[in-house]
């Protein structure tokens, strides 16, 4: 079988992975597409960084438990793929059914989140497996490279449910990558506004208002809390979807009295914070990774039901062969937002 893999930080093409074979409660399906997550092209830069730091870390399922990044390591979590065949005993949905689901696996141990494996092909694979349990069937006749973008759609959905917005508040949005448009498609499906939004790539502004945002900053020219206090009243929640070190720091040295930051933006570095800043104005951080399995599924509801326009994101598609080519590019921001792989096209 061919296959994408991470391989000495750099993603290598093979073709003799053996093929997975489903056991109970397991479903195999053939990929049809699998969106590059910024995820993954962050891991392939610091994956050292990443392992270590969840070896350090308790109190949470771990993303990287008993990986070597000294073999190859499968990737590719935002898949959508048609129901080759399922485990022994298993209920699934017939063959040939176009389905996505959430990236874990049910074991003895419960729900495990699958992002990096060195056994397990994933969504850079011609096939692979999913369990049973989380399968969910793409309804309405929905584009399947469309449906591949529930998984980071969902990260939004989820990071607006735990921000708890009122009715009459308003956001602002720090950062246009797909993370911060994902945040930007599901406030606006909740008719928050105004979003007020910021990036420094012109393109990745011209998404965010796609996406549904009321203004967007050039934050090379002006200070998106400026922006808002001609926009908005009241004191807005806070998205910051960048994810570099002194973004929180400076979010609450300007923002108002009584702020809630939601951190979508992932730092593995060291980072300062000056607690008085935060004392002084009451302001509260609220951290957030992924979603629920309701979040995942309303999440490819609205995606099918036309409630969340997915397509711009899309601006190209490759092959397994290119797939190193498409991590290299995405280093772009003029140029792509999300790459889908195309294993079987």
């Amino acid at each position: 079988m061919r296959a994408s893999v991470l391989r000495n930080g750099s993603m290598v093409y093979r073709d003799d992975v053996p093929e997975p074979e489903p056991g109970p409660d397991q479903v195999l399906i053939e990929v049809d597409a699998c969106g590059v997550c910024g995820g993954d092209l962050h891991f392939a830069q610091h994956s050292s960084t990443l392992v270590e730091l969840a070896g350090q870390m308790s109190g949470a399922p771990s993303l990287t438990d008993g990986l070597d990044l000294g073999q190859d390591v499968f990737m590719g979590h935002e898949y959508t793929g048609e129901v080759v065949a399922a485990g022994p005993g298993t209920d699934a949905p017939a063959p040939g059914t176009i389905v996505t689901s959430m990236p874990a696996l049910i074991s003895d141990r419960g729900m495990e989140p699958r992002l990096y494996s060195n056994t397990l092909p994933g969504g850079y694979a011609e096939q692979m497996l999913l369990s049973a349990p989380l399968v969910l069937t793409v309804p309405n006749g929905l584009d399947p490279r469309l449906a591949a973008l529930t998984e980071p759609m969902a990260v939004g959905l989820h990071a607006v449910n735990k921000a708890d917005i009122t009715p009459g508040t308003g956001a602002i949005v720090i950062g246009s990558g797909p993370a911060g448009l994902a945040v930007i498609a599901e406030l606006a499906a909740a008719g928050v506004a105004p979003i007020v939004a910021s990036d420094f790539s012109p393109a990745r502004r011209q998404l965010a208002e796609a996406m549904g945002a009321h203004a967007v900053v050039d934050p090379a020219t002006e200070e998106i809390f400026d922006v808002w206090r001609r926009t908005g009243s009241g004191v807005p929640v806070v998205f910051e979807a960048v994810g570099v070190p002194g973004m929180l720091d400076s979010i609450l040295r300007q923002t108002p009295f009584s702020t809630r930051v939601i951190v979508v933006g992932g730092v593995m570095e060291p980072d300062q914070l000056r607690p008085y800043f935060g004392i002084a104005k009451e302001a509260e951080f609220r951290f957030v990774q992924a979603y629920t399995p309701d979040e995942f599924a309303e999440t490819l509801r609205q995606i099918a039901d036309g409630e969340l326009n997915v397509a711009p994101w899309i601006t190209a598609e490759v092959g397994l062969e290119d797939v190193g080519k498409a991590f290299e590019e995405l280093g772009n921001p003029e140029k792509h937002c999300k790459i889908l792989v195309r294993p079987n096209a």
